[in-house]
């Protein structure tokens, strides 16, 4: 049996933690599925393939990233890190690229699954 990739480990991930399945809304990028969050319909993940160069890496073809919505401060702390790009198509202070190629073990993946997906969920109103 062939092992499942990363960007496949990731979909399997946020399909049986959230219970939510990817929308694949382009007819042009067949490749790229959002997640949204089932309170508020917003996205908290997009998995995408995209051009190496788009997300300043050397080389020819495309990559598999998933962008996740975290904070400017989160956001600055992984830019550090290898695996992390600024976010292809999305805002740079408040969202990551993930480079789903290995660099970044899927255990350091869930956590920020888990912040993106609380951070667009409808805010509790006080009693």
């Amino acid at each position: 049996m062939a092992q499942l990739s990363q960007r496949e480990r990731m979909a399997i991930y946020i399909q049986n933690r959230y219970g939510v399945e990817p929308e694949h809304l382009w007819v042009r990028y067949p490749n790229y599925a959002v997640f949204r969050q089932p309170a508020s319909r917003k996205w908290f993940a997009a998995i995408m393939d995209v051009a190496k160069k788009s997300i300043d890496l050397s080389g020819d073809g495309t990559t598999d990233v998933m962008d996740l919505k975290c904070g400017p401060v989160l956001v600055g702390s992984l830019l550090a890190q290898d695996g992390f790009r600024p976010a292809y198509h999305m805002s740079k202070s408040s969202w990551i690229s993930v480079l789903l190629d290995e660099t970044v073990p899927d255990e350091q993946i869930f956590p920020l699954i888990e912040l993106s997906y609380d951070s667009v969920a409808p805010k509790r109103k006080k009693p």
